[in-house]
């Protein structure tokens, strides 16, 4: 039975990928160096803030480090998704008050980034999840 050729990695989704993973890793480490700025976004309806960032910083961390190690790469891409539908809450607050506090970010930059959350999750999926061509791997 003859055997496909190995397929190498797409150069451009592992790019995506690490670049990715960095962000969401300093994000997530940004979540302990200015804690008050993310408790801040947190809606008042949402009780403990403080556990809320904890929470989301540290899924921020491991996601990005998931995305980098192959054997974990989908369930952290799953993840990251999760996590960013359980964020966008505190970013729709932030829109509605009218800013960030902690960072100098202007009202429509605030607003933009609520659909943006859409384009992240689809970069997450792209670089979490194997393509068609990879799934064929012998």
């Amino acid at each position: 039975m003859p055997t496909l050729p190995a397929t190498r990695p797409d150069p451009l989704r592992v790019f995506f990928r690490w670049l990715l993973a960095v962000f969401f890793i300093l994000a997530g480490g940004n979540h302990f160096r200015q804690p008050a700025a993310y408790e801040a976004m947190i809606p008042p309806w949402l009780h403990h803030p403080g556990a809320l960032n904890v929470i989301s910083g540290i899924a921020e961390i491991l996601g990005g480090i998931g995305l980098m190690i192959p054997v974990l790469r989908a369930a952290a891409g799953w993840g990251l998704i999760v996590l960013l539908v359980a964020i966008f809450p505190a970013n729709l607050h932030a829109a509605l008050i009218g800013y960030m506090p902690g960072f100098s970010v202007s009202r429509t930059v605030l607003w933009l980034r609520l659909p943006f959350q859409l384009v992240f999750m689809a970069w997450v999926a792209w670089v979490s999840f194997p393509s068609k061509r990879e799934r064929r791997r012998p």
